[in-house]
């Protein structure tokens, strides 16, 4: 999955080591922003920058009442907005940050369903599902608050992506990885934090890289994405992976220079890690987390369980593990 990256930000490393980061666009000072690219306190004060920017932005005609661009502003200070969890408000505001640079200047009255399929279809399956929801609020939102007479994006369905898209690691994949990265290596901790908690990289980026978060043998994670909040068992092998790998003061996971990986910084080092093993392109981050619910249908635990564990949603999105667990136990 590309990492998803927000504009406007300026960072750098001071004389003590920390890093600093500011909001910066051209024509107004410097914002600075605290606390963790993502987190609830520095998408607060994100989100107050571009719109204080956005409105105030001298010689500027396209943020006018009635353009896309305004409605824009004005959709990042409403709670439909701030109420979203941090990592979904930045994955939408980086795909409308993209549409106000094209749209910017049209009115937002203007927008029509042949517009909205055009856009679309421009995108493949997975981002077209992302573009509609971020336009779909955005929308609704101009609806509520009388922008707009109707939403356009209404008359869309989210496009289904293709079965089986993210590849799930086999055991001969995680095999060939862990024999060229053994234990007690920063590589060999990555790839046991994703696969003995079966969550997401900005999860354990985030959230579960933290020693704080071991309370006796669980492991307490909040997800980023749905504020799920989950108490999973501590494998043993994870647990003596950990105990085996030097890490941080603060964190498990950190980079060469003792830091916490940004979300680029982790997809750029994990693939490099993967090419050293000599794996190919399709094994990713993710794609382990997709092993770990394998790992378990396979053990014979049930969808719920399951479910209990990596945090999805719906128990029909883990149900296709245990179906495929079946068939290899059967020969299928």
């Amino acid at each position: 999955m590309r990492a998803v990256r927000l504009p406007f930000i300026q960072e750098y490393r001071d004389r003590h080591g920390r890093v600093r980061r500011y909001f910066r666009r051209r024509g107004a000072r410097l914002i600075p922003l605290p606390g963790k690219v993502g987190s609830p306190e520095f998408m607060t004060a994100y989100n107050a920058a571009v719109a204080t920017t956005t409105v105030h932005e001298v010689g500027k005609t396209r943020s006018a009442p009635g353009m896309v661009s305004a409605a824009i502003a004005s959709y990042y200070k409403d709670n439909r907005f701030t109420s979203l969890a941090s990592g979904t408000q930045m994955s939408r505001r980086a795909i409308l940050e993209r549409f106000r640079a094209d749209h910017g200047d049209k009115r937002l009255a203007g927008l029509q369903k042949q517009h909205v399929a055009a856009i679309l279809g421009a995108k493949k399956p997975f981002a077209a599902r992302n573009w509609l929801k971020a336009l779909r609020g955005l929308m609704q939102f101009a609806v509520a608050t009388g922008l707009i007479d109707s939403d356009p994006t209404t008359a869309f369905e989210p496009a289904k992506a293709k079965a089986g898209s993210i590849h799930t690691w086999t055991e001969a994949e995680i095999e060939q990885f862990e024999q060229r990265h053994p234990v007690g290596s920063r590589a060999r901790l990555a790839m046991a934090l994703l696969l003995y908690t079966g969550q997401r990289r900005s999860d354990v980026l985030r959230t579960c890289v933290w020693p704080q978060h071991i309370r006796g043998r669980v492991l307490a994670v909040t997800q980023q994405k749905t504020g799920a909040e989950l108490a999973i068992p501590v494998h043993p092998r994870l647990a003596e992976i950990i105990a085996a790998t030097e890490c941080g003061h603060l964190a498990f996971l950190v980079t060469s220079a003792g830091g916490i990986f940004s979300s680029g910084g982790f997809s750029d080092q994990f693939r490099t890690w993967c090419d050293e093993a000599g794996l190919p392109r399709r094994c990713s981050a993710h794609g382990l987390r997709k092993a770990a619910c394998r790992r378990l249908a396979e053990t014979g635990c049930s969808a719920p369980q399951i479910a209990a564990i990596s945090g999805h949603k719906t128990l029909k999105e883990v149900q296709h593990y245990i179906e495929e667990a079946d068939q290899r136990l059967c020969g299928g």
